[in-house]
């Protein structure tokens, strides 16, 4: 163990009155980071949205969400039939899986000693970079609203811990960030309402462009402002194919991706890697790392990786398993490890595995500029 991690072990344990931290030196010396930091959707979220109120809220606390989950078999909050993309990056890095989620944390009364020793997930199913995004997705944690809850974490850590260890711990911690999806939903599903009002009035164009300005604009005041609190590590998942997603392609008479919103998320993705390159170099230590979602699935081949589906829900029911949730009673297919999806909208745990290895040390073309584990060992100033 480092002199900085026992420094920070030992200030924990002394002023985290009615905390009992148990962490030995050996599980400290095999991380990367310190802590982890997650911040996006349903792609990442380990149950943030099982403490939200409201009808609507997703939510993935019922059979079969979490059935091949180690050690449980149960839902935990994940959309997903085990780990989540999070939870893999985070074994990469040296942890057993994702932090918790922030509002389980909240619940348990233990958010500070968690996110000194280990991390927090802000992730939300059903974030968008656009705090409307949330009015389409029945309720949840906005990137903006993600970002906030951070800051008010990061001024509790303070108050235990000191202003200088915490700055300390967030400048080597890695912050994980997936989100974007959400948003080219709701764009899509406006767009087939003629509702170009969420987005700006004007030619198809205009309206085009004025949403890639307010993803853009939102997306740099999210990093801007969690520069500010202390970070410095971030890897960043781009948006990946919306448009091969079951959910989509069953709108399809032919069962293919929606080409449309394919090419719309492959220009955001192309300024979002101009944003961050921006962002580098006004911003003194800022390191990033872009694990490119989209090129992993349009580059990999399905069937060469043992899937034998690509374009079909694991859990659903319907033409490609997409026209029903994945509920108990839903059909279930037998091998989900072959299975590309899971439900209409995210990847099976196999899926999941395979990008977030892709991402921390795998071929050079699925990260840029540097891959997550180059991210993790990288020394930045504070």
């Amino acid at each position: 163990m480092g002199w900085y991690d026992g420094l920070l072990l030992m200030k924990a344990l002394v002023v985290l009155t009615g905390s009992m931290l148990v962490l030995s030196a050996a599980a400290v010396e095999r991380r990367r980071v310190p802590a982890m930091y997650v911040f996006g959707d349903s792609t990442l979220d380990v149950g943030n949205n099982n403490h939200l109120q409201g009808k609507q809220v997703p939510r993935a606390n019922k059979p079969y969400y979490g059935i091949d989950l180690p050690g449980s078999g149960k839902p935990t909050g994940r959309f997903s039939n085990g780990y989540n993309v999070a939870d893999f990056v985070a074994k990469h890095l040296g942890f057993e899986k994702s932090p918790l989620a922030y509002l389980v944390l909240k619940a348990r009364n233990y958010l500070i000693p968690s996110a000194i020793t280990r991390g927090v997930s802000y992730a939300s199913a059903g974030a968008g970079i656009l705090d409307s995004t949330v009015r389409n997705a029945g309720g949840n944690l906005p990137l903006s609203q993600q970002v906030r809850l951070f800051a008010a974490t990061r001024a509790a850590m303070e108050a235990k811990v000191g202003a200088r260890a915490v700055a300390e711990l967030l400048s080597r911690s890695f912050f994980l960030v997936g989100v974007g999806s959400n948003d080219f939903f709701a764009f899509a599903t406006a767009q087939a309402k003629g509702n170009s009002t969420a987005v700006g009035v004007g030619t198809q164009s205009d309206v085009v462009a004025a949403f890639y300005g307010s993803l853009v604009s939102n997306y740099a005041a999210a990093i801007t402002e969690l520069y500010k609190l202390g970070a410095r590590k971030f890897g960043i998942i781009n948006v990946g194919p919306v448009g091969c997603v079951p959910a989509v392609r069953v709108l399809n008479a032919t069962g293919g991706c929606a080409d449309a919103m394919n090419q719309l998320a492959a220009a955001f993705d192309g300024f979002l890697d101009s944003l961050l390159a921006g962002l580098a170099a006004r911003l003194p230590g800022l390191a990033y790392s872009v694990a490119d979602s989209f090129g992993f699935a349009a580059r990999t081949d399905p069937l060469a990786l043992g899937f034998v589906s690509q374009d079909s829900a694991c859990c659903g029911g319907g033409s490609l398993g997409a026209e029903k949730d994945c509920l108990p009673g839903a059909q279930l297919c037998a091998d989900r490890d072959r299975f590309l999806f899971w439900d209409r909208v995210h990847p099976s745990q196999r899926a999941a595995m395979l990008s977030a290895q892709a991402y921390y040390d795998g071929p050079k073309e699925f990260t840029a500029p540097i891959s997550f584990k180059q991210l993790a060992d990288k020394i930045v100033i504070k």
